[in-house]
């Protein structure tokens, strides 16, 4: 049987909004041009796989501004949750587990119960 874990509320805070910060930005990145200065486009289509890029007009300073805040706060965030108190009340040999579950507490357990063995 899989174990479970006690987690304190801001170590749970902590990681959902890792969670949130990390879409928030994925998303960002995927709006965004593919280069942050100006380029033009290219294609290599010599190459083992064809490669094409449109040419990016740059990030704006306002765009790097937020790439750069939602950055920094997910390496906050980060180190809050890995580097947290709780940690220590952990076995070492339990703590790749306790990781794993904490990323997941946010999930809704499956309706039968049952819990996943993956982790």
């Amino acid at each position: 049987m899989a174990t479970t874990y006690d987690f304190p509320s801001d170590l749970l805070a902590g990681q959902e909004e890792l969670h949130q910060v990390r879409a928030e930005l994925s998303a960002l990145l995927k709006r965004l041009p593919w280069s942050v200065e100006p380029l033009d486009g290219f294609s290599d289509v010599g190459g083992w796989r064809k490669v094409e890029r449109p040419a990016s007009p740059g990030w704006t300073p306002d765009e790097q501004a937020e790439v750069e805040k939602l950055r920094q706060r997910e390496h906050e965030l980060a180190v809050f949750v890995s580097g947290h108190r709780f940690w220590t009340e952990v076995a070492a040999t339990e703590r790749v587990e306790g990781r794993m579950r904490l990323k997941h507490a946010h999930e809704t357990p499956p309706a039968d119960g049952k819990e996943d063995e993956c982790g």
